[in-house]
Parts: C-alpha cells; sequence; structure tokens
C-alpha cells in the first residue's frame, strides 16, 4: 500500500536522527518498543546533553538514567532536590552543568557535586540567587574542578579572597568569571586570575572602583568586562577604557551615574575600544569589531554567525557578548527600572529578538524570557506596556517566537510560550499571534507531557481566550480538551498548582460563549472544574474554578448547562465552601455561580438545602467595606435564591434583611440592582416586609428610588416599596410594633417616592395623545417612553402576577398606578419571560380587571394608559400565538 511506512526497515542512522529530536522522556518511551530500537535509544550520541528542569528528578530516576549517561557531557537541571540526586547518573565526565533554582542549594551540595564531576570545564548557577552560597563552596569547585574554564554564580552575599586566590591557583585554564548581583567581592585578588578573558561582575554591590583600576589592569589577558547595573563613575570608565591596554569591550547596561552624566554621554571617543550601555548605538558598537561595516548593522549577529571563516579570538568576543548582553537585558527586564522605554522601543526588542536567533540554547531562552518580562507593568493585575509589546510586532517577534515555540527543545518551548503569553494580554499582539497559527501551536503545547510547556501554553490561551473573535478558533483547535485534560492530569499534585489556574482561567473565559461553554461541557469540563473547586486548596485555582463554573451556568435556556453543574455530584456544596474562604476573589466568583445557578428551579432548592442561604447572608452581613463586585454578587446570590418564597422566608429569618439593606446604601449602581431585587422578593412575604421596615430600609429604597442611576435598581425599590405597603403588611403589625415603627409615616415616603418614580417616565403629551385615540402607534409612542429595557428578563411567579393585579383593585391610586406600570413591563412583546407573564395574566382573569381599571372614572391618566397598554400587549401574544400555531 502506497504511503505506509514500515518502521521497523528504517536505516539506523534515521532512526537515531529521529530520537535525537525526543526529550528523554520520550527517548526512552520510545526505546521500548522493540528490541532494535532498545540498542539504537542507548546511543551514546543521543546522551551526551541531557534537560532534566522540567523534571522531577530524584535518585531512583538518576539511577534509571545511570546506564546510558556515561558520555554525558551537558547536563541542566533544576533546584537542591535535583542536585543531590544527579551523583546517582554516575557522569564522571560531565563537562558542563547549568543550574536553575539555585536558592536552596547549599555549600555542601555544592561542593560534593563538583567532587563527583571532576572533569567539569563549565559550572552555571543562573539566575537565580544562590543565597545559601558562600566562598567555602567556591573553593571547594576550585579544588575539585582543575580543568574548569567558565564559572558564572549569582547572588553570593561575599566571594573572599581565599576563594578567588584558589581559583587563580587551582584553575589555570579559568577564562570566563562571572560574579553577578553578590554583595561583595574581593577586587585585589581577583586581579590574581591571570588567566582570565571575560569577566563580569554585573550587579554586584560595594566594588571599590580604585582597587579596580589599580590591580585588575594586571590582567594581561583580559578582553572583555561587564559592569552592567553597578554603580561604576564616568571617571572609573574612563580610567579603565585610558589604562587597560588589552581591554577591549566594556559592557555598563543600566549604570545611572553613567547615564545622569550629560558630558560622558555625550564623548564618543573610547580610545579604540568598545562601549555598550544605553545611550549607545549597540548594533553599530558591535559592527565596528568587525572590519566589513558596509553591511545592515541590524543584522550583524546573524551576518556573523553565518560566516565560513571566522577570526576565533573574535568569535570568543562574540560569544560573550551574546550571553552577557543577553543577561543583562534580562536582569533589566526584571527590575524594570524607570526612563528606559527610548531604549527598549529602539533596539532593546531587536537585540532580544537577534539573541534569539542565536546558535546557543541557553541564549535563545533567555532572551525569550526577557522579552516575556520586559513587557510587563504589573505582573499581578496582568497589566503590560502597549508600546513594547507593539515593537514586538513590528520587528517581526511573533514569528520568531511562534517558530521557537515549535522547537523539540522543552526548555525553549516553555520560554517562548510565556512570551506569547504575556504578549498576548495586548489586543494587537493577540490578534498578530492569531493570524500567524499561534493558536494551534499553542494547542499542541498544551497537550506536552512537561509541566512547564504546558503551564505556559494554558497561560497563552488563557490570555487569547479573553478576545471574543479568538474563541472559536481556540476551540476548533482542539484546546479545550487539551485544557480539560490539564486538569485530570494535574489535579492533586503539589506541582501542578499553575497549570491548574491558567488551565481553569482559559476554560472560564471560553465559557462565557454560548457555543464555546457546550464544548467544555461535552470535553468533560464540568467534572474536572467541579474537582478542582471540591478538593484544591490554591486560591488562584480555586477562583477560576468557581469563575468557570459560573460562566458555564449563565446562558441560561439556550443550554443545558446550568442544570448539569447543579447536577454534578458536590458542585453546589463545593461553591456554598468557597464563599466562606478568606479570599475575596474566591467569595465573589463562588457567590457570582451560585447567583446564576440559581436561576434553575432544582438548583435554587439544592443551594438552600447546602446550606447556601446561610452562607450567603454570613457573606452579605462581612462585606459592606469590599470590592463592589463581591458586593453584587453576594446580593445576587441571595436575590437569585429568594425568587423561591419558603427561601425568602428563610432569608428574613437568617438575618438577611440588614444586610442587604446596608448593600443597597452602596455608591456602585450594580450593587443597588441586586439589593434592590433581593428586597423586592422578600418583601412579597408580610413578615420580611415587616423586617425590612424594623431595620431602617423604607428610607434606604426610598433613596433607591429616588436617586439611583440605575433604573432597574429604582423599579425594583418601587416594586418593593409597593408590596409593603399595598395593605397586607397592616395584618401583620404589632402593637409594639406601631410604637417603635411609623408605619403611616413610613408608608406616605413610600407613596410619594413610588409616584414621583412613575411621573419620571410621563410624556404629558404623548399621554394626553393616547388618551384622545385608541391608535396603536399612539399607545406604541407611550410603551417605547417608559420601558425599561431590562425589566424583560425579569420573571414574576403566579402569585406575584396575582398580587399586582390586585393592586389594581387598591384603594391608593398610586398603586394602581404602579401595579399597570409594572405589568406593562413584564409583557412588553419581545420580553424574555413576556408569553409566559401574559399567560399567568390570563390565566387569572386579568384582562376584565384591566378594562375596569382603563375606563375607572377618577383614575390617574397614567393609570388608564398603563392598563390599556397591558391590554393591548396581551391581545398581541394572543395574535402571535395563533398566527404561529
Amino acid at each position: 500500500m502506497k504511503g505506509v511506512v514500515d518502521w521497523t526497515r528504517l536505516p539506523d542512522d534515521t532512526v537515531i536522527q529521529l530520537f535525537s529530536c525526543l526529550n528523554y522522556r520520550d527517548r526512552a518511551s520510545l526505546s521500548s518498543t522493540c528490541r532494535t530500537w532498545r540498542v539504537l535509544g542507548k546511543s551514546p550520541c543521543l546522551w551526551q546533553v541531557l534537560d532534566l528542569r522540567p523534571h522531577k528528578c530524584d535518585a531512583a530516576a538518576a539511577a534509571s538514567l545511570a546506564s546510558r549517561c556515561k558520555n554525558l557531557q551537558k547536563l541542566q537541571f533544576r533546584g537542591p532536590e535535583s542536585a543531590g540526586a544527579i551523583i546517582n547518573l554516575q557522569a564522571r565526565g560531565l563537562r558542563q552543568i547549568s543550574v536553575d533554582g539555585c536558592r536552596k542549594i547549599t555549600d555542601a551540595l555544592l561542593s560534593v557535586l563538583a567532587a563527583r564531576h571532576e572533569a567539569l570545564e563549565c559550572l552555571q548557577l543562573v539566575p537565580d540567587l544562590c543565597e545559601k552560597i558562600s566562598s567555602d563552596a567556591v573553593k571547594a569547585i576550585a579544588i575539585c574542578c582543575p580543568r574548569l574554564q567558565k564559572l558564572w554564580l549569582t547572588g553570593i552575599h561575599e566571594i573572599d579572597a581565599d576563594a578567588i586566590n584558589s581559583l587563580a591557583k587551582y584553575c589555570p585554564n579559568l577564562m570566563d568569571i562571572g560574579f553577578i548581583d553578590c554583595r561583595k567581592v574581593e577586587e585585589t585578588a581577583m586581579g590574581n586570575v591571570a588567566s582570565v578573558r571575560f569577566l563580569s561582575v554585573a550587579g554586584t554591590r560595594n566594588i571599590r572602583w580604585g582597587l579596580v583600576l589599580q590591580h585588575w589592569k594586571k590582567l594581561p589577558h583580559l578582553t572583555g568586562l561587564d559592569v552592567s547595573r553597578t554603580d561604576i563613575t564616568p571617571n572609573a570608565v574612563l580610567g579603565l577604557l585610558k589604562s587597560w591596554q588589552s581591554l577591549k569591550v566594556l559592557c555598563a547596561l543600566n549604570c545611572r551615574a553613567l547615564e545622569e552624566d550629560a558630558a560622558f554621554v555625550s564623548n564618543n571617543n573610547h580610545k579604540g575600544k568598545v562601549l555598550f550601555s544605553v545611550f549607545t548605538d549597540n548594533f553599530k558598537v558591535v559592527a565596528s569589531l568587525f572590519s566589513d561595516t558596509t553591511k545592515n548593522e541590524r543584522n550583524v549577529f546573524l551576518d556573523w554567525r553565518n560566516m565560513n571563516d571566522k577570526d576565533r579570538k573574535l568569535d570568543e568576543v562574540m560569544k560573550w557578548l551574546e550571553w552577557t548582553l543577553c543577561y543583562a537585558l534580562l536582569r533589566i527586564s526584571e527590575s524594570n527600572p524607570p526612563g528606559l522605554d527610548n531604549f527598549w522601543l529602539n533596539q532593546g526588542t531587536s537585540l532580544l529578538l537577534s539573541f534569539m536567533q542565536s546558535a546557543e540554547e541557553e541564549v535563545q531562552e533567555r532572551a525569550a524570557t526577557a522579552l516575556a518580562t520586559f513587557v510587563v507593568i504589573d505582573d499581578e493585575n496582568a497589566s503590560i506596556d502597549p508600546g513594547r509589546a507593539e515593537a514586538v510586532i513590528r520587528v517581526g517577534g511573533i514569528r520568531l517566537l511562534l517558530n521557537l515555540a515549535r522547537s523539540w527543545r522543552e526548555g525553549l518551548q516553555s520560554e517562548a510560550a510565556k512570551a506569547i503569553a504575556n504578549l498576548s494580554v495586548n489586543a494587537n499582539v493577540a490578534k498578530a499571534v492569531a493570524e500567524e497559527g499561534g493558536i494551534n501551536v499553542l494547542a499542541n503545547m498544551a497537550r506536552s507531557m512537561n509541566r512547564l510547556v504546558a503551564e505556559e501554553a494554558a497561560g497563552g490561551l488563557w490570555n487569547l481566550s479573553v478576545g471574543e473573535e479568538h474563541k472559536g478558533a481556540i476551540a476548533e483547535s482542539g484546546s479545550v480538551k487539551a485544557l480539560v485534560d490539564l486538569i485530570f492530569k494535574w489535579s492533586g499534585t503539589a506541582e501542578g498548582e499553575n497549570v491548574l489556574e491558567r488551565a481553569a482561567g482559559a476554560l472560564a473565559n471560553l465559557a462565557a460563549d454560548d457555543k464555546c461553554s457546550l464544548e467544555v461541557a461535552s470535553a468533560g469540563g464540568i467534572p474536572a472544574l467541579v474537582t478542582l473547586a471540591r478538593s484544591c486548596k490554591v486560591v488562584g485555582v480555586q477562583e477560576q474554578a468557581a469563575r468557570a463554573l459560573a460562566n458555564l451556568a449563565a446562558h441560561g435556556d439556550s443550554n443545558g448547562n446550568n442544570a448539569a453543574v447543579g447536577e454534578e455530584t458536590g458542585a453546589l456544596e463545593a461553591l456554598v465552601q468557597l464563599t466562606r474562604s478568606s479570599h475575596d476573589g474566591v467569595k465573589q466568583e463562588a457567590a457570582g455561580a451560585l447567583w446564576n445557578l440559581s436561576f434553575d428551579d432544582s438548583n435554587r432548592e439544592a443551594i438552600a438545602a447546602a446550606g447556601g442561604i446561610e452562607s450567603l447572608v454570613a457573606l452579605a452581613r462581612s462585606c459592606s467595606n469590599a470590592s463592589h463586585g463581591l458586593q453584587e454578587r453576594a446580593a445576587g446570590a441571595l436575590w437569585g435564591l429568594s425568587v423561591s418564597e419558603a427561601n425568602s422566608i428563610a432569608i428574613g429569618q437568617e438575618g438577611g434583611v440588614a444586610p442587604l439593606i446596608a448593600l443597597a446604601r452602596s455608591d456602585a449602581e450594580d450593587v443597588h440592582e441586586t439589593a434592590a431585587g433581593a428586597l423586592w422578593n422578600l418583601a412579597f412575604n408580610s413578615d420580611n416586609a415587616l423586617r425590612i421596615v424594623e431595620e431602617g430600609g423604607v428610607p434606604a429604597l426610598v433613596s433607591l428610588c429616588s436617586s439611583s442611576v440605575s433604573k432597574m435598581a429604582r423599579f425594583m425599590s418601587a416594586l418593593a416599596l409597593a408590596y409593603m405597603f399595598d395593605g397586607r403588611l397592616d395584618q401583620v403589625a404589632t402593637e409594639s410594633t406601631s410604637k417603635s415603627v411609623s408605619l403611616d409615616g413610613a408608608r406616605r415616603m413610600a407613596l410619594k417616592h413610588i409616584e414621583t418614580f412613575i411621573l419620571s417616565f410621563s410624556n404629558p403629551q404623548a399621554f394626553s395623545a393616547a388618551a384622545a385615540s385608541l391608535a396603536t402607534a399612539a399607545l406604541t409612542q407611550v410603551s417605547n417612553s417608559v420601558r425599561i429595557q431590562d425589566a424583560g428578563h425579569l420573571r414574576c411567579s403566579g402569585a406575584e402576577i396575582g398580587r399586582f393585579v390586585s393592586m389594581l383593585r387598591n384603594p391608593s391610586s398610586i398603586l394602581k398606578t404602579g401595579a399597570a406600570f409594572a405589568l406593562l413591563q413584564f409583557t412588553i412583546p419581545g420580553g424574555r419571560h413576556a408569553k409566559h407573564h401574559v399567560r399567568l395574566l390570563r390565566n387569572t382573569g386579568a384582562p376584565r380587571v384591566l378594562r375596569a381599571a382603563a375606563a375607572a372614572t377618577g383614575a390617574p391618566l397614567e393609570a388608564k394608559i398603563f392598563a390599556r397598554i397591558v391590554l393591548r400587549n396581551l391581545e398581541h401574544e394572543i395574535e402571535s400565538s395563533l398566527k404561529s400555531g
């Protein structure tokens, strides 16, 4: 059959080439498929480089790899746990070790690592600070590793004379030293390391520049010096450039004393040496190192990499420059000092993109990390600098990042994905990522077995899914299933917290879209998210899981997700429990989820049975000084639950009236609406109505009715006041109540403001025209002028509709007008629940009462017109039903 490949017949060198494109875990897995591949999978050429950073490497894992690592040359790993296990690899011939996550690595651990690998030529502990390492470990390294050529250490408190002299004595080939971000480096002893050619003390404090000028100029071979982010002075720089014959390259990026000296900045005479800084054209400076200066300076690094015949010494300088400048930019991006916008826009971004094309994987990674970092203004609030983000687009950075993300090297994948994720907070970058095929790239990476890769990919999908225009493409890429699978895979693991938060956050964004919410549900998203809400203790994960469930439940009748979430075992109990969290964000999202879920009749009762009323009343009571979002959702959840009369009574008995009144006094429009809605439902019950009066709720509702910016809040406040003073409250008011609370005074105040509210919609000319004519057009004009758009979303029960019909017979002309106004809002054609309300009115015999109200002698004009409009709405729905039938 054409197109079928017999893998067992592939040449050995082809299989080995295939293996070389896999990480060690996949390589080992593929090796287990057959005996031949098991032998080929152990080929020494495949195991010369090993990157264990994305993986947890314990003693057992290291021992299982030992048989393959006899010829291991280069090793990368992360953290002290892996450092202790690395000894079990038994890679005695190891030449290069690079360590991330160095904060907890101790002198003892580093000394043992050096003692077991005496063939080391390169040891790098960057970029994290080595807080527990002292000069003793440096001395041990010098004694144990006599072949050492490169040593970079970050964040050591002090490197004393004994340590440095040991390096000078025992490491005759040591050419490249980096003592980065240290508190103290002994300057005099440093002058004894005669073999050094490249030296970096970037970020190191307390350097005595006088001693540097006196002793370091004795170093006969020193070609490159990096003093970036130090307090070096212009005089010290001039002294180094003038008196140091061997020195060719000086890196001094982000040195404030230099940048603030206008005379120094304008001085371009560096005695034949090159100076790198934020105020020089660094591409031009690099180009000056080459004899051919006719080429495009911005391509200088690319041109150098493509050279066939390279000068050995210049090649060493360029490799050191790549590493040093890239690392300096990374550190500067992390601290984000002020005043560097022009530097980043004019050359910093281009430098990073140039380093992303380096032949050295670590340079590529650091450049991608710096690119991910330099755009961030506020990490906590996901705020990025739009100018810097769009500068990345202008110089072709998105395509380069996506190319890195497609690499088989997982370290590059994760750093590229991190940069894509951060940049995609900007809408223009997100659009560019989508147009370049980035969504499919991230979807594939989200399926990675590598936690760091999957984590950053999920973060990228989270940020991209903020834009409505990308949600469909994300769903079509298969990302939803990948995100759900990540939750199932990493739930219950200590190291999976970030993966879970990002996956849940992406699903939350996607679930806000009706079509995508169905995709989330069909992919198993509901049980996955409920699992997180029930069992995860990480605040960020809880918040995003609750938000995702809230969005899944927010689509009402358009899909069945609301009921499905409520039916999922433990979902409602978990959300109720989350409303008791100590973190406001978690409480807010959980309350929002319960609010949305309460629109389903079954969920409403189940939430109450799960302790939701007690928890939400307690939340409403405690959130008077919290964010408006939390206040809105706490009141909203109680509003949703109070639709049930039994729940309404329970909320009143639980003490829910007082906190809702307090929230009604909020200065936020959204809180006004939810608090007014809850109090409206509560006021239907006479005992609750009395509680509202006794708790001082009448002035609060009157204030909302008269002054809230929200028409809905004003409307529902008026309805609550109408319930309270339509006569039923008098039946439960006790003698003691009448002494402490003036019901008559409260009634007068309430009716006055109900009238004022309704008259605020009155258009005398339109009302007069409607009264003088039975024409539909005149009534339509009034209906349109008084319509409250969102009132069509309110759904009343038969008992509530019956109560408004009863108010049409009330002696109070204000209540008659208010009842007709309310029924008008509930029956306007096209309203979400208009047909439901029309059916209830017809079932209660309301047309007869409405006709009487429309013809009543002495009734207010507004009441008559409103009643006629309601009758017209009923006729419209009947006609529509007949046509559709």
